[in-house]
């Protein structure tokens, strides 16, 4: 009994040992990690980093379901999106799917370790599969199946359904691995700038994109091979043409033992635009991540091609004939809506560009680009549609307020007939706010002072002023309505 007790004992201290020693660990290496800098004071304060343009998200770990070694529990993959990296595959779950025999000698001999991934083609195109393996010695092949419908997986288990692509290569990794390294140390890196240069350059900072260095396989375009065999060595087969609606499988086995996981990838290769998308904000001078979503309209479906609570920036693939949404928001900005049409875009626009505006107090929109009556505060038929952006921006923020500031081009003759003028196109500009669902009790108005309109007229008229300015109108944060 004696015995028992002490064996007691003793497992209920390893297990306080067991369960409090990660903890520990834990909490040191978050002291560790917290950086200091003395002061001449002899106080002590957080380091701080420097801003700088934000690198694309690094792809969150994911750990294969223990079902999706099975056809029927394949993994959905959403197109131009990637998957992974993932935990590594193992066994070939409950069913045994892929068995060559002699009448089919060309798809695995067996399942190893085997994941199953489904895709629907949303567009007509070339189907283009990247694979990124974690391990350089692992050996990685795949199948392709087209969906034929109902009992698919049973007919497939059957050998009456053939893949339409196979690559079972033998992968040189060390090849693989090294070509890639080259290709990312090839990259073209930006020349010095003369200090002239520099102060003519863009203030936006560059943005680095990520380069691969680890070795890829799959389907693209341009490779040559319409199958790859156990025999042989290669990397990726051709692509094959796909049809909007259709559905196709991917079987992925690594023949190695104690292997490591993926990612994946899988595209529709069409004539499109991949233009950078990027939020900047000008007053930090500084790129910001946004929660974004960019919705496809075309044939038959609506389906999100971005949905990411913290983008960073990235390539996005636009395609002829389908129609966008793109919506994008972050605490103590503006949301930026935008609607297009990829045939909107030039194949020379290679970035999208937005703004991010501050919706703190203080923050001024010029607008330039609408027009009175001569000596009136009738706005032109068809050049008020330019305020409609601002109607959605301010539509989307009901708590912000702003002045509404009227603007006219004066020789200061009749100031106080100009100061009148320029507040009542102040109140028409309000009138539309209104009319176009803004709470009038967020907006007031104001016009030019007498001061404005004598400095105005004098630039003029000055031979070096330049003109008249071509603001027509100024909207300028107050505040918010919880401030009140």
């Amino acid at each position: 009994m004696r015995n028992v007790k002490r064996f007691l004992i003793a497992l209920l201290a390893c297990t306080l040992v067991l369960g409090v020693a990660p903890d520990v660990q834990a909490q040191t290496k978050k002291k560790t990690a917290k950086t200091t800098k003395t002061t001449k004071s002899g106080k002590k304060k957080k380091a701080t980093a420097p801003a700088a343009a934000p690198k694309p998200a690094e792809p969150q770990f994911i750990e294969l379901p223990a079902n999706s070694s099975d056809c029927l529990f394949a993994i959905p993959l959403q197109i131009d999106k990637v998957y992974g990296p993932t935990s590594a595959p193992e066994g070939s779950g409950r069913i045994m799917e892929i068995v060559a025999d002699k009448a089919h000698p060309n798809i695995f001999e067996r399942e190893h370790n085997s994941v199953w991934y489904k895709v629907s083609i949303p567009y007509n195109g070339d189907l283009v599969i990247d694979i990124t393996q974690q391990d350089v010695w692992d050996d990685y092949d795949f199948l392709v199946y087209k969906n034929t419908g109902i009992y698919f997986s049973n007919q497939v288990m059957l050998n009456k359904v053939m893949p339409v692509a196979v690559n079972m290569s033998r992968v040189d990794s060390l090849a693989l691995s090294e070509a890639a390294r080259k290709a990312a140390e090839a990259k073209p890196k930006p020349k010095a700038k003369s200090e002239t240069a520099k102060k003519e350059a863009s203030e936006e900072p560059a943005f680095e994109e990520p380069v691969n260095v680890l070795p890829t396989i799959g389907m693209n375009t341009e490779a040559k091979d319409k199958m790859l065999l156990k025999k042989q060595v290669g990397g990726f087969i051709k692509s094959i043409p796909v049809r909007m609606g259709e559905e196709y499988y991917i079987v992925l086995d690594n023949c190695s033992p104690n292997g490591k996981g993926h990612t994946i990838k899988v595209s529709v290769h069409v004539d499109a635009y991949e233009p950078l998308v990027l939020f900047y904000d000008k007053k930090g001078k500084r790129y910001v991540d946004v929660d974004l979503m960019i919705l496809e309209k075309g044939g038959q479906s609506e389906r999100p091609i971005v949905r990411n609570e913290h983008y960073k920036g990235g390539r996005v693939k636009f395609v002829p004939g389908f129609s966008y949404t793109l919506y994008a928001k972050r605490e103590g900005y503006f949301s930026v809506f935008r609607e297009f049409n990829a045939r909107d875009l030039m194949m020379r626009d290679t970035l999208m560009l937005y703004q991010m505006e501050r919706t703190e107090r203080g923050s001024s929109f010029q607008i330039k680009d609408i027009y009175f009556e001569d000596g009136e505060a009738t706005l032109i038929p068809g050049y008020d549609t330019v305020l409609m952006d601002y109607v959605a921006m301010f539509r989307n923020h009901p708590d912000v307020t702003f002045l509404v500031k009227g603007y006219v081009l004066s020789y200061g003759v009749n100031a106080e007939a100009d100061m009148l003028l320029s507040l009542d196109r102040a109140k028409t500009i309000k009138e539309y706010f209104v009319k176009n669902g803004i709470d009038a009790d967020r907006i007031t108005t104001a016009g030019m002072t007498k001061n404005e309109i004598k400095r105005a007229a004098a630039a003029a008229l000055d031979d070096k002023g330049g003109g008249f300015s071509d603001v027509k109108a100024e909207l300028i944060i107050t505040g918010k309505t919880t401030d009140k």
